[in-house]
C-alpha cells in the first residue's frame, strides 16, 4: 500500500489543512476534527484505496483504515498537512468544543446517567421478576419472607437513586465523589419526610426566624422534605458543589485545605440546595414529568406517535441523552414505571426493519455487508451503525423507520406498556417490559412497517453502486498457499461469532475475519508465538504478527479508547517477541462495564483474505489457550 498516496487523498477529500482542527489515531481509525464537515467529500473518502469505512461520531470524523496501517498513514498525513500529533483526548476535547452549548449540556447528562445503567438495569430486572412471581397465586410468593427480602434488594437502587446520581455527577464535574455521596445522602436523610409522601405534609426549619420574603416563604426556610423521586436537583446540586470545591482548592492555603475545603463545600452546598435548588428544581422536574406523562397518554396515542416520529431525529442531533434524565425521573417516581422506554424501543426497532430491508434489496456488496450486521445491532437497541451507516445516508429508509416507530409508539401508549429500567430497548427490552405479549406486537408493528415501507419506496442509485462495487480498480486479494495457522483464545470467556461483536466496524468484517470473546476474567494472553506490532497508548488494544505472517488484532471492549487507559495495564512493548500464553494486557471487565462500555474482546485476523480456508473451531465457553481459529 502507498501510505503517502492514501494520506494525500484523505487530506484532499477532507478539505485540506484549512478545514482541519485536530488529528489523532487509535488502533484502527484515523480520528479527525474538521472546521466544517460539509466540506468533506464522504463518497470520495470511502473509495480511497486503504479506507475501509467512514462515519461521524461525537463531532469526530472517523476513517477506518486498519491495524498496523493506520499509524503509517497517520504519519504521512501529519507530514503532508503540517499538523502536530494530537492525543485522542485532544481530539475529543476539540470535537466537544465544536458542539453548541446545549448539545454539550445534553452530552454531560449522558455522561452522568450512562455509567449507572448497570445498577438501574439489575434493579429493574429483579423488580420485574419479583412482581411476576407475586402474581402467581399458586406460589404463595406475595407477602412471604423471600418476597420481602427480594423486593428490598430490587428497590434499593431506586430508593437511593439520588446518592448513585450524586457520585456519578461528582465524577463528571470533577468534584470529590465522596463529598458528592454525602450531599446525595443529605437529600434523602431519614430526618426528612420521604419525598414520595410529600402530599401528606411536612414541617419546616426557619434558620433566620420568620422573616417573610413572599407569601408562604420565609428567609432561610428549609422544607423537611427529602428528594426521593427526583434527579435534576441532585445533578444541579453536585455541579454547584464541584464548582465550590474547585474554587476553594484555589484560594485556601494547602496546609488548611484538608480541614476547610470539605467542611465549607458540604455546608454551603447543603444550605443553597435546601433553600433554593431543591424546592425550585424539584417543582420544575415534577411539572416536566407530569407534562410528559400527559402527552404520552393523550387519546389515540397521538402524543406517543409524535414522540416516536421525532425520536430518531434527536438521535441524529445527539440530543437523545436527555431522555436518560426523563427515564430516571419516571423510575424514581412512586410508580417506578418507565413509560418512555416503549417509545425509544419502537423507534430503535424500526431502524432495524428499515436497515434489514436495505440489506435484502441492495445489489451493492459493500452496502449489504454493512446493512445486515448493522440491522442486527439495531434489533438489540444499538442503532448508530444502522442510522449513520445506512438509513440516514439513503434517507428513504430513515423516513420509513420514523413512520414505523411512530405507529408502534402510539400502540404502546394505548395498551399501557412500560419498563422497570432504562437503557434497554429492542429485543433485550423483554427483560424489563411489563407486558411481553403486547411488546412483541409493538415490535412487529415497528419493524414491519419500516421494512415494508423501505422495500416499497426505496430505489437504489445504480450508478452509485457501479462506482462503489464495479468501476473502481481495486487491488484483488490473492489467496496464497500458506501453512496452517492456529489461534488460541487469548482470554477466558464466551466466544461469539464475529457478526455478533457489538461494534459495527468489527462485526462487518472490514478489518478481517475472527471472533468476539465476552471475557470472564481480565487477562489477555498471546494466542500464538509472534511479535508485538502495536500496543495502543490507551492499552486497550494490541496488534501482533504470528507464525506464517498471520496478522492479529485483539481489541478489548467497544469504544474503550474513551477510557484513556483507565483499568488497563500493558505488559509488553512494541517490537517485543512473545510466546503463546504470555500475558499481554491486564484489565478489569467490571471496570469497563461500570464505565458504560461493553467488554467484548474482538480477536481478528486482519489479513484473513490471504487464506483459502478460515474456520472458527469453537463457539461458547472457552478457557484461554483453547483453539478457536484455524486458517490455512
Amino acid at each position: 500500500m502507498d501510505y503517502r498516496k492514501c494520506a494525500s487523498e484523505i487530506l484532499t477529500a477532507v478539505g485540506g489543512r484549512e478545514n482541519l482542527v485536530s488529528a489523532a489515531h487509535c488502533a484502527t481509525r484515523l480520528r479527525l476534527v474538521t472546521v466544517d464537515n460539509s466540506n468533506v467529500d464522504v463518497r470520495v473518502l470511502e473509495n480511497i484505496d486503504g479506507v475501509k469505512g467512514v462515519f461521524e461520531n461525537s463531532g469526530q470524523l472517523q476513517i477506518i483504515i486498519g491495524t498496523g496501517t493506520v499509524n503509517k498513514v497517520y504519519d504521512e498525513f501529519l507530514s503532508l498537512s503540517g499538523m502536530s500529533a494530537a492525543t485522542k483526548d485532544d481530539v475529543k476535547a476539540a470535537a466537544a468544543q465544536k458542539q453548541p452549548i446545549f448539545k454539550r449540556m445534553i452530552k454531560t447528562l449522558g455522561d452522568v446517567f450512562v455509567p449507572i445503567l448497570p445498577a438501574i438495569v439489575a434493579s429493574g430486572l429483579m423488580m420485574g421478576l419479583v412482581e411476576a412471581l407475586a402474581k402467581i397465586e399458586a406460589l404463595h410468593f406475595a407477602g412471604s419472607p423471600w418476597f420481602e427480602f427480594l423486593d428490598m434488594v430490587a428497590n434499593t437502587a431506586f430508593v437511593f437513586l439520588p446518592v448513585i446520581i450524586a457520585v456519578s455527577a461528582a465524577r463528571v464535574f470533577g468534584g470529590n465523589i465522596f463529598l458528592g455521596g454525602v450531599v446525595g445522602l443529605l437529600m434523602i436523610h431519614p430526618n426528612l419526610v420521604n419525598g414520595w409522601n410529600a402530599a401528606e405534609g411536612y414541617g419546616h426549619w426557619y434558620l433566620f426566624g420568620k422573616v417573610r420574603i413572599t407569601n408562604g416563604y420565609y428567609l432561610g426556610q428549609i422544607n423537611k422534605l427529602g428528594y426521593q423521586g427526583h434527579v435534576i436537583p441532585v445533578v444541579i446540586a453536585i455541579y454547584l458543589m464541584s464548582k465550590i470545591e474547585k474554587k476553594l482548592h484555589e484560594i485556601v492555603p494547602e496546609m488548611l485545605d484538608l480541614f476547610i475545603v470539605p467542611l465549607v463545600t458540604v455546608l454551603s452546598t447543603a444550605l443553597i440546595t435546601f433553600m433554593f435548588i431543591g424546592p425550585v428544581f424539584s417543582t420544575a422536574e415534577s411539572l416536566l414529568l407530569e407534562g410528559i406523562k400527559e402527552v404520552i397518554k393523550l387519546k389515540f396515542g397521538i402524543g406517543a406517535f409524535i414522540a416516536g416520529l421525532f425520536y430518531p431525529v434527536t438521535v441524529v442531533m445527539g440530543l437523545h441523552h436527555m431522555y436518560n434524565v426523563i427515564e430516571a425521573g419516571l423510575l424514581a417516581s412512586k410508580e417506578h414505571l418507565n413509560i418512555w422506554m416503549p417509545i425509544a424501543s419502537a423507534a430503535n426497532f424500526a431502524q432495524f426493519g428499515a436497515c434489514l430491508a436495505v440489506g435484502f434489496k441492495t445489489i451493492s456488496k459493500k452496502r449489504k455487508s454493512l446493512a445486515v450486521p448493522a440491522s442486527a445491532s439495531a434489533s438489540l437497541g444499538i442503532t448508530e451503525p444502522a442510522i449513520f451507516g445506512v438509513n440516514l445516508r439513503l434517507m428513504t429508509p430513515f423516513v420509513c423507520a420514523m413512520v414505523g416507530g411512530a405507529c408502534a409508539s402510539a400502540f404502546g401508549s394505548i395498551v399501557g406498556l412500560g419498563a422497570t429500567a432504562y437503557g434497554v430497548t429492542g429485543i433485550p427490552g423483554y427483560l424489563t417490559i411489563n407486558k411481553p405479549l403486547l411488546y412483541t406486537i409493538m415490535l412487529a408493528i415497528s419493524g414491519g412497517i419500516a421494512f415494508v415501507g423501505t422495500m416499497t419506496f426505496w430505489r437504489e442509485d445504480k450508478e452509485q453502486v457501479a462506482e462503489e462495487d464495479g468501476n473502481k480498480t481495486q487491488p484483488v486479494p490473492v489467496a496464497v498457499e500458506m501453512a496452517e495457522a492456529v489461534i488460541e483464545a487469548p482470554v477466558t470467556g464466551e466466544v461469539v461469532a464475529r457478526e455478533n461483536i457489538p461494534d459495527q466496524t468489527f462485526a462487518s468484517g472490514v478489518l478481517g475475519n475472527g471472533v468476539g470473546i465476552i471475557p470472564s476474567e481480565g487477562v489477555l494472553v498471546a494466542p500464538c508465538d509472534g511479535q508485538v506490532v502495536d500496543v495502543q497508548d490507551t492499552k486497550h488494544a494490541v496488534a501482533m504478527v504470528g507464525p506464517k505472517n498471520i496478522e492479529l488484532l485483539m481489541h478489548i471492549g467497544v469504544d474503550t479508547v474513551k477510557m484513556n487507559g483507565e483499568g488497563f495495564e500493558a505488559l509488553v512493548k512494541n517490537g517485543e517477541s512473545v510466546k503463546k500464553g504470555q500475558e499481554l494486557i491486564r484489565f478489569n471487565p467490571n471496570t469497563i462495564k461500570s464505565a458504560g462500555y461493553n467488554p467484548t474482546v474482538a480477536v481478528l485476523v486482519t489479513n484473513s483474505d490471504q487464506y483459502n480456508n478460515f474456520e472458527v473451531k469453537k463457539l461458547g465457553a472457552v478457557e484461554k489457550g483453547t483453539e478457536v481459529i484455524v486458517a490455512s
